[in-house]
């Protein structure tokens, strides 16, 4: 087994995982320590060791709200320890491998945590590469920097680095991902077969990096968890970049916050400090959020960019949970929803009010649909009309959830499942859902490898075909409490709110 793997700074030694054919190497430096000068900086280059440095333990997570003090589901789920080391010297990664030799050039993935770029971190439990490490994939997953520490933008930053202003948690990631390209070799994965994937905001961070041509040639496929959003009704700027204009003039109340005129001041600041002020911002609305349109990492919005044909087209699997992100009409009645139906789809809203789904009512609204199934969908559709397309796939995640708290389909809860961690997880599922799992991570890796998610299981069962999501077969893959099932689109209103989206 590898053990120990030559990188381009020095020697690490990694321990065996829970399978000792696995070997995992844990907190491995992919950049100088974002601190003092280094502070809202592109990441510099990690310095070099003598002898071996022993990659045993996760490194510190980035500065965030100390996790686990909470009650909500994250709290009670993964983030459960208060007491997890943090830094602002954060920017190392981990990686799972099953080689024996740096020779074997195996497929290898890339992960990147989400969070809303605020929180998240690679030591979570449902992250363990292991099972895919199994599957002969090489796994490796990046911390980036959160927050204001993060993604602050300032017109002093603008000034005086105009080639990386901001959006320097997007830069960590990038990286993250050019540090793979120089080094997995070593640890015998295939620089030149890489999948980049990520979930939430870290799905929104593979849309961002797909979106940026710098980034042509560094890896072969994508895949987006719960990352692309789409409205068929207000247009929510919220998952939109930001111009500089705009970004920066939030940095600059945040100066003001912290008592500090110039960037130096700010530089000097204790980070703890930085991060407390800010989520005094941030809990009144003023969040580092989005990415920034730079001009240089970010030049318009991923979306737009996958949808016109001018991201790094590789193929892609996406899709969502079955009760995440919930788009309704805001309207107090019926005739209001009529009025509102009119404004929003003009002359086809006797069309849009003849479907019984446009009359449902939750407790938000009227009209409930699937914020990133539209996005997922209403992107594959605009790549499907373009030259020579990309296959793209589709999934969504429905199965039950067992659990005292009754909590739903619950946005990221389909990670345990990717991942095939549900053994470290409290709820008590059950032997289907372990099934789902196995299945689920073996889709993962058939698509990690070649592309094509199908193929066969570690059984060697063939799984159930899953064909791309076009515009002539609507073809979805339903990862439900008794397996995965192959469909087409069912919903007529789906299809109509997508034939209508702007």
């Amino acid at each position: 087994m590898l053990r120990i793997v030559n990188t381009e700074n020095g020697q690490v030694r990694g321990l065996p995982a829970a399978d000792t054919r696995i070997t995992s190497f844990k907190g491995i430096p992919f950049a100088a320590p974002p601190v003092g000068e280094n502070r809202w900086r592109i990441p510099q280059p990690a310095e070099n060791w003598q002898g071996i440095r022993d990659c045993f333990e996760f490194a510190p997570i980035s500065i965030q709200d100390t996790p686990g003090l909470g009650d909500d589901i994250y709290c009670r789920e993964w983030h459960v320890d208060p007491e997890i080391p943090m830094s602002e010297d954060c920017l190392y990664l981990n990686v799972w491998t099953n080689a024996k030799s740096a020779d074997e050039r195996k497929p290898v993935l890339v992960w990147f945590f989400g969070g809303a770029f605020q929180w998240g971190y690679t030591a979570e439990m449902e992250f363990d590469g292991e099972r895919l490490a199994r599957r002969d994939i090489v796994v490796v997953t990046v911390n980036y920097r959160l927050g204001a520490l993060g993604f602050l933008c300032h017109h002093q930053l603008i000034k005086k680095q105009p080639d990386a202003p901001c959006n320097f948690g997007c830069l960590d990631q990038q990286a993250g991902l050019r540090w793979v390209r120089r080094n997995i070799a070593n640890f015998g994965g295939d620089p030149d077969n890489i999948t980049i994937a990520g979930q939430s905001a870290g799905g929104g961070s593979v849309m961002a990096q797909m979106a940026c041509m710098d980034n042509e040639g560094d890896f072969k496929r994508a895949v987006v968890m719960s990352g692309m959003f789409g409205s068929p009704y207000e247009v929510n700027d919220f998952f939109l970049p930001q111009s500089l204009e705009q970004a920066s003039q939030k940095g600059e109340r945040l100066f003001e916050y912290l008592g500090v005129k110039t960037l130096e001041e700010a530089r000097n600041l204790d980070a703890d400090y930085i991060h407390s002020k800010y989520s005094e911002l941030r809990n009144n609305g003023e969040m580092f959020f989005t990415i920034v349109q730079d001009g240089h990492f970010c030049t318009q919005d991923p979306m737009a960019a996958f949808r016109n044909g001018t991201r790094i087209r590789v193929p892609v699997m996406a899709g969502n949970t079955g009760d995440e992100f919930v788009e309704c009409i805001q309207a107090a009645d019926d005739d209001e929803l009529t009025k509102k139906a009119k404004e929003y789809f003009g002359s086809r809203a006797d069309e849009f009010l003849t479907f019984h789904e446009a009359k449902v009512r939750n407790d938000i609204g009227y009209s409930p649909v699937s914020s990133p199934e539209l996005g997922t969908k209403t992107a594959f559709l605009g790549e499907n009309k373009l030259n020579d397309p990309q296959n793209c796939y589709y999934y969504r995640f429905i199965s039950d959830i067992p659990g005292e708290d009754a909590p739903g389909i619950f946005h990221s809860v389909d990670l345990w499942f990717f991942f095939e961690t549900l053994a470290k997880c409290t709820r008590p599922f059950e032997g289907r859902h372990y099934d789902l799992a196995r299945q689920m991570c073996d889709y993962w890796a058939n698509f990690i490898k070649t592309g094509d998610p199908n193929g066969y299981d570690l059984n060697g069962n063939k799984l159930p075909e899953w064909k791309p999501y076009t515009n002539n077969d609507r073809s979805e893959m339903l990862f439900t409490c008794d397996g995965a099932k192959a469909s087409t689109e069912q919903s007529d209103f789906v299809k109509f709110l997508l034939d209508t989206m702007k």
